[in-house]
């Protein structure tokens, strides 16, 4: 079974490996065996994450990349193939929300500014999923293989209270995935998706703890209407990321989203 979900031979890059998930998922197929890119904004903390990754023995490269940025990825595309080889797997794994685009009690949705609302839809589904597939899907369908893995989130199948933009973004992830699993098929490239649960990281710590680290009355919420009771931590999407890069593990699986979030999506009143 360890053969299986062997990725000695993968290349893999993980746009937003410089987060808290994205870290996690890149460690994940570098234990695997694959060699990992890094690709995003922060060089300092990119280059730490890289030191990480060539500890599990594999080759590992950061790439500064604005993901909006068609030039900015196709540099990084460049040199991953001249460093690392073409690449196999990618993992769009940044996005987020923003404060603007944030309904707060007592605030009208009608006054949400329309720029916030493109800025959520810019950040999770154009440079989260859109140009990265773009840039990297055309390698992978010049060589015949290739498994695309898109970081949606449960609240783009059930919108979340105070998110609007947010949870339409991620509906709209899953939406191109099962599309771009459809057209690509043929080519020999399976598009998937992960749907997080709420794992606490930099962008949403402040809604789920308060400054002396209890819950806030959100963070209860959560945990109260989560069956397992606690929050995820990052390392527990690691089979699900390494199982939908393994050619051999996940070959027939396309268009499909995995649910990583505890019980929450399935819990009623």
């Amino acid at each position: 079974m360890g053969a299986m979900f062997e990725l000695r031979g993968d290349v893999a890059v993980v746009v937003g490996g410089t987060g808290v998930l994205g870290g996690a998922m890149a460690r994940a197929l570098a234990e695997a065996g694959a060699a990992v890119a890094v690709l995003g904004r922060d060089e300092e903390r990119g280059r730490r994450r890289v030191q990480e990754l060539r500890e599990c023995g594999v080759p590992a490269l950061f790439a500064r990349v604005d993901a909006l940025d068609r030039g900015s990825l196709e540099a990084a595309r460049e040199a991953v193939r001249s460093e690392l080889g073409s690449p196999t797997v990618l993992v769009n794994a940044a996005g987020g929300n923003r404060p603007e685009a944030t309904i707060g009690p007592g605030d009208d949705f009608c006054r949400l500014p329309l720029e916030a609302w493109r800025s959520v839809f810019d950040l999770n589904l154009v440079g989260g999923v859109l140009l990265p597939c773009q840039v990297f899907g055309e390698v992978m369908i010049q060589a015949g293989r290739g498994s695309i893995i898109n970081i949606a989130s449960m609240a783009g199948i059930t919108p979340l209270s105070r998110v609007p933009a947010y949870s339409a973004a991620k509906a709209a992830v899953l939406n191109l995935t099962q599309w771009l699993a459809r057209e690509w098929a043929r080519f020999g490239v399976r598009v998937n998706a992960i749907s997080p649960g709420f794992f606490p990281a930099e962008q949403n710590r402040r809604l789920l703890y308060d400054e002396h680290g209890n819950y806030t009355e959100r963070g209860r919420a959560i945990i109260g209407h989560t069956p397992m009771g606690r929050f995820g931590e990052p390392w527990e999407l690691s089979g699900a990321v390494v199982w939908l890069a393994s050619a051999r593990a996940s070959g027939f699986v396309t268009g499909q989203n995995i649910v990583v979030d505890g019980g929450f999506s399935s819990m009623t009143i």
